[in-house]
């Protein structure tokens, strides 16, 4: 698809209230007209495939053009995937029961699907010795939908049945404890890493990795309010501050003070072995973001992602020179 032609698809889709919205919360920010926003914006759709969210996250108002051909955009993204990834095997990262069973040994979790065929025996059985779980649905991503329960919502089974069958389709998953250094920066989450892997047609390998930072909620998600950082491949390290959606950045964590900027992450390592033992199980998804939970004993897989978001890799801030993460994807592939 020409970028001529996505931008003239999306123009038709967009949310002109919100983009108008966009523009007047940059004027603000800026001090740039809503007119030259809102015209540069309409530029950035045309030369980049980029939409006003990518354009405000970015902050490609801020940068030049040799810049601005680094972000990694919504229509760039799109099309990374579209080539890379075959629709046809999709399932086996979108529907979390198959996940879990096809990665079993790195999920390393008790799990259950709860559905409407889920008996009280067997939700029973599953319950037993443990103090939390976590609800998922079958489908679905940016954490919508989880939900925690602790032992004492469940002392009645009966009840605990009914509400999670009227929840829709999904997995009750035993909640992992975290290693206590993760736990130092965020305790109210499990707080993941995100591995971005790639065959690609000049290598193969981790494109990027950045550590998703919970700031008080159950869900380390950055749409839930979480944060993320950028991690040196090498080190395990933090690389820069941490960022949020909003466009808030900390060299601290808000609620723990713990410093970002330098903060190891442990098993590195064994993450990144983990994913690139893993890249290879369902070879027609060529490019795959997989959620790492690191706990006490290791390394173990949330979750991956067969449509990888956009949103993380192109926080302004983890690229302070203004060049943005493309330059890495373009190790991998030709585009």
């Amino acid at each position: 698809m020409s970028k001529l032609t996505y931008a003239a698809r999306r123009a038709l889709k967009m949310d002109w209230k919100r983009m108008i919205q966009t523009a007047g919360m940059l004027h603000k920010k800026t001090g740039r007209s809503r007119m030259w926003l809102l015209t540069d914006m309409a530029k950035c759709a045309v030369r980049y495939n980029a939409g006003y969210m990518d354009y405000k996250i970015a902050a490609m108002y801020s940068l030049n053009d040799e810049q601005r051909r680094t972000v990694i955009t919504r229509g760039i993204s799109n099309s990374i995937v579209k080539r890379m990834n075959d629709k046809a095997y999709w399932h086996h990262f979108d529907d979390k029961a198959e996940f879990n069973t096809l990665f079993s040994d790195q999920v390393g979790r008790r799990w259950i699907k709860a559905d409407s065929t889920l008996q009280e025996e067997e939700l029973d059985a599953f319950l037993k010795d443990l103090s939390s779980v976590l609800y998922k649905p079958l489908e679905g991503s940016s954490g919508v939908g989880i939900q925690k329960f602790e032992k004492k919502d469940w002392t009645d089974l009966s009840s605990f049945l009914n509400k999670i069958r009227a929840m829709g389709p999904g997995l009750l998953e035993e909640l992992l404890q975290q290693h206590p250094d993760m736990a130092r920066l965020c305790p109210t989450s499990v707080n993941t890493v995100r591995i971005a892997t790639m065959l690609g047609d000049k290598q193969e390998g981790i494109v990027y990795a950045f550590l998703r930072i919970g700031n008080g909620k159950v869900m380390d998600n950055v749409d839930q309010g979480g944060m993320a950082a950028r991690v040196d491949l090498e080190t395990g390290k933090l690389l820069t501050v941490a960022a949020d959606k909003a466009g808030n950045v900390f060299d601290h964590h808000p609620m723990t003070g713990t410093p970002i900027i330098g903060f190891t992450i442990p098993y590195f390592d064994k993450a990144k072995q983990m994913c690139l033992e893993a890249m290879h199980k369902v070879p027609q998804v060529r490019f795959v973001a997989w959620d790492v939970a690191i706990t006490p004993e290791g390394p173990r897989f949330i979750e991956g992602n067969s449509f990888p978001s956009h949103a993380v890799p192109q926080f302004a801030a983890h690229y302070p020179d203004g060049i943005g993460i493309l330059p890495e994807f373009r190790k991998f592939i030709d585009f």
